[in-house]
């Protein structure tokens, strides 16, 4: 009856040690590294990545987070993929930031520095301990070595020539429009978030994971990728060395948000999955203390949202102007002549919902009377008109402005901007239906 057992036992026990090779060689060769800024390359991450996630799912399958002999090494494999996923984003960003076309990046840039130093030192203190903790399994160390030459970096000064120009690609509006209005959506969106002044560590464990948590960030993160991806397909497709600057400077702004919050995501899901006090049975609390001993979660913390999220929001309303500009220099402008709100005019509800459709476009409209002009995205400003429509006993009004705006203006404007004659709101149409 114990035959099937031990024969299961032996075939872990070989396998554990199949799938622990390469990643006890990353470990060992890490314990030797002595210029971590240079020697810690993407395809060293790439190679601790790769190991780490096959050993962490070897070990899941087998049952290692139940079994308290096994959950610390499983532990140890999770956090090296996590943090060197985290660790191959900045060093992403760090490697492509000089063709972002960014103004005034410096502090970003030593930031980012200090976030790299802090996680490749981390890996570097846990090395030697999965080493023992694999000794202390029977897990045989690998032998073999690798060497810097295994582990080159990405970079050179030796850049391909640039023979196809993007500036012959058939640029098409629509394209531009609809993207720089989902940047201006999302920036607007992200509104909930943002902060201009580092937090304190007090009020970081205040917010995440209550408010600022690893669900939320890859949120941001898939539309900016969606974002990015129809920025590649539709409008550049070769890149954005050259061409026209303000459209690469739009991509370098939402790209390297992009990256950031991949980088946020990673940390944060690793803070809230192996640190974050959540009331875990004992053995789980050992576990969790040991990973703290070596990953400090303050600093961790700090790296997650006083760096990458900070300068998220950073570069994320830097870019608002910048999409602004681009939107308004390639939307279709057209006029249109309405009626005014039946009985009680441009007053708060209708204003409201102008205003609102002006802002989910992005592209400028004005309320023109004469030779007066009036922001539509302003609710003061159409109450400001409001006073002298009602004054000159106007019946219509001309909006001026982004096309597709004016034609949910219209819409609005056939249904009595959204209220009937005593003022009280009535159903909208469906293509309204983002008001509501």
């Amino acid at each position: 009856m114990n035959k099937p057992q031990t024969s299961q036992k032996n075939a872990f026990d070989k396998k554990v040690c199949i799938f622990s090779h390469d990643y006890l060689k990353c470990c060992r060769y890490i314990t030797r590294i002595e210029d971590p800024r240079n020697e810690f390359t993407k395809k060293l991450y790439s190679k601790l990545i790769s190991s780490s996630m096959l050993l962490e799912d070897f070990l899941d399958f087998h049952g290692a987070k139940n079994n308290k002999d096994w959950y610390y090494y499983r532990e140890l494999a999770a956090a090296v993929r996590h943090l060197s996923l985290g660790a191959n984003f900045q060093k992403h960003l760090s490697n492509r930031l000089v063709f972002y076309d960014l103004s005034n990046y410096s502090d970003f840039q030593k930031d980012g520095e200090v976030t790299l130093d802090f996680l490749t030192k981390t890996l570097a203190d846990m090395a030697p301990v999965i080493l023992k903790e694999a000794q202390r399994h029977d897990i045989p160390v690998p032998e073999d070595q690798f060497s810097k030459d295994d582990f080159p970096s990405i970079t050179t000064d030796d850049l391909l020539r640039y023979n196809i120009d993007d500036q012959d690609k058939d640029l098409q509006k629509k394209h531009i429009v609809k993207i720089a209005s989902e940047f201006l959506n999302i920036t607007k969106d992200f509104d909930q978030l943002k902060f201009y002044v580092p937090y304190p560590h007090e009020d970081i464990l205040l917010l995440v994971p209550d408010k600022i948590n690893e669900v939320e960030i890859r949120r941001y993160e898939m539309l900016l990728h969606s974002l990015q991806s129809s920025f590649d397909t539709y409008v550049i497709h070769g890149g954005f060395r050259y061409g026209n600057r303000k459209l690469k400077q739009l991509r370098g702004a939402f790209s390297v948000v992009f990256h950031l919050l991949q980088m946020v995501g990673r940390l944060l899901h690793f803070y809230e999955r192996h640190l974050y006090e959540a009331g875990y049975k004992n053995t789980y609390k050992i576990i969790q203390d040991k990973l703290a001993s070596l990953i400090n979660p303050a600093i961790l913390l700090d790296r997650t949202i006083n760096y990458g999220l900070f300068y998220a929001c950073h570069f994320l309303t830097n870019g608002q102007e910048l999409a602004g500009e681009i939107l308004n220099e390639n939307i279709e402008r057209a006029k249109i002549k309405v009626n005014i709100p039946q009985k009680l005019g441009f007053h708060a509800r209708p204003s409201l919902l102008v205003a609102k459709i002006v802002q989910h476009y992005g592209g400028q409209v004005e309320l023109c009377l004469g030779e007066d002009r009036f922001d539509a995205s302003s609710v003061l400003d159409i109450q400001w008109a409001g006073g002298k429509i009602q004054k000159e006993n106007l019946q219509e009004v001309v909006f001026e402005g982004d096309a597709r705006t004016l034609k949910d203006i219209e819409i609005l404007a056939g249904v009595n901007y959204g209220e009937d004659t005593m003022g009280k709101g009535v159903p909208l149409p469906s293509e309204l239906k983002y008001l509501m």
